[in-house]
């Protein structure tokens, strides 16, 4: 790579990379973008944004790559991870790569829960196994269930049934697992009453958090699925919760989400740890953009050294 022209990368996919007048969600995408690029130039750093897959692109041109709104990457999962491989040859990623892959599959909760992380009692279930999804549902001892596959955001094919009703994902689930793993988990009703918290850590440090709340009648808090977004203001032992939950990883991420819902006792655990595309809110709180902006810098001069 010889004197890049472009500092930094903004990566995104090719339903977010144009705005359109009076779409809210993108109006979204595009403000919490603006705000991460203002906060990047004034310090002194060339931003440019494009869609990851930009065939256009040549990515030896920027130093860093940040993976901001990638958001069909679990839909288009091997032509991504290809991508990944190809240019990481030409540029590095912020969060790296290793992390990136870490995080790409969620059998990194068994990773988070050996070191004492709590996460919800999860079944994993490897691509190709035999068995019924019944066979496989009887070998827990849970009255109702989340199906949904190891790779999958946005709640792609997450099912909520109960043990008697497995038959009727019965299609669906052996259309899936002969193409990749899956998983089962312990449905957790907190959801439909508490929602779930989401702490956004930058460099390993709490920044702020929102709480997210399904739609009545459903248990999807994304805004996707009619899911609302509201303020909220964790307790010193959560932000702790969060910041170890953080600390598990291979190596401190620049930028990531932790998602977290919580337990019939009061506590919390982990549902989701997010560092490869995580949406942020920025927007709620707009001085993050700025301790973003910082974690990036932090972020590149560890790369660049070596360490």
């Amino acid at each position: 790579m010889n004197n890049p022209s472009i500092d930094i990368t903004l990566l995104t996919e090719k339903r977010y990379l144009r705005p359109i007048p009076g779409n809210p969600y993108l109006e979204n995408i595009f403000l919490e973008d603006q705000l991460l690029t203002r906060a990047l130039e004034s310090r002194g750093l060339k931003v440019h944004r494009t869609r990851w897959d930009d065939p256009e692109m040549d990515w030896s041109e920027t130093k860093f790559a940040v993976f901001r709104t990638t958001w069909d990457y679990f839909d288009r999962f091997a032509e991504f991870d290809r991508w990944l491989t190809e240019t990481a040859a030409l540029t590095q990623f912020l969060n790296p790569l290793e992390l990136i892959r870490w995080n790409a599959e969620k059998h990194y909760l068994k990773d988070l829960q050996q070191k004492g992380i709590p996460i919800p009692p999860t079944y994993f279930i490897l691509r190709g196994s035999s068995g019924s999804l019944a066979e496989h549902v009887q070998k827990m001892p849970w009255d109702e269930l989340i199906l949904k596959p190891v790779v999958s955001g946005t709640a792609r094919h997450t099912y909520r049934f109960e043990r008697g009703q497995s038959e009727t994902l019965e299609a669906v689930f052996k259309e899936l697992v002969a193409e990749e793993d899956m998983m089962l988990q312990a449905f957790q009703r907190s959801i439909l009453t508490e929602g779930e918290v989401t702490f956004v850590v930058f460099g390993g440090k709490f920044s702020h958090a929102v709480r997210k709340v399904a739609k009545p009648g459903d248990f999807r808090v994304q805004d996707d699925f009619g899911g609302t977004i509201h303020a909220f203001e964790p307790t010193g032992e959560q932000i702790a919760f969060a910041e170890l939950a953080v600390g598990c990883c291979p190596q401190v991420p620049v930028y990531a989400r932790v998602d977290a819902m919580w337990h019939e006792d009061g506590s919390l655990m982990v549902s989701e740890l997010e560092i490869i595309e995580p949406e942020l809110w920025m927007r709620f709180h707009p001085p993050s953009a700025e301790v973003f902006a910082d974690a990036i810098g932090q972020g590149m001069n560890r790369l660049e050294s070596g360490k």
